[in-house]
């Protein structure tokens, strides 16, 4: 099982230049995901790239920004607003992140296609096998 997560274009932005090696969620995944695509939101809109999922840590947020804090690829400040009242965290580990030379408009491959408030899934190698040449940024 892949999964699609949605991202803000300026975290996308971290990933990629290597500074955020972990994706902060409010939940986790209840099915097994090897490949995460990532989903960069308004204004791109587009599947930008992909990853392998390392291991996912679960635990209070404190807990996690300790584990994570050197890698998160945003501020204390985000990570506390974000996860204000929250008893668990969840820190997926990017590894392996491909950008695409050409994003992907994911309405091409999935017509009745809604961006994802957190992720969603899809079938394994769902996009792996459209990705072409130009760039994200």
């Amino acid at each position: 099982m892949d999964a699609i997560l949605s991202i803000k274009p300026q975290f996308v932005e971290e990933i990629i230049a290597g500074r955020k090696t972990y994706e902060f969620r409010k939940k986790g995944f209840k099915e097994r995901v090897r490949k995460v695509y990532v989903y960069a939101s308004s204004p791109v809109c587009r599947i930008i790239g992909e990853f392998t999922l390392g291991q996912i840590l679960e635990g209070h947020p404190d807990f996690i920004w300790s584990k994570t804090s050197n890698h998160a690829g945003i501020t204390r400040e985000f990570f506390d607003e974000y996860y204000e009242k929250k008893k668990i965290a969840y820190a997926l580990e990017i590894k392996h992140f491909k950008v695409y030379d050409k994003p992907i408009n994911p309405l091409v491959i999935l017509e009745r296609f809604t961006p994802p408030q957190s992720f969603c899934y899809v079938r394994s190698g769902l996009f792996s096998k459209k990705v072409e040449n130009p760039s994200f940024l």
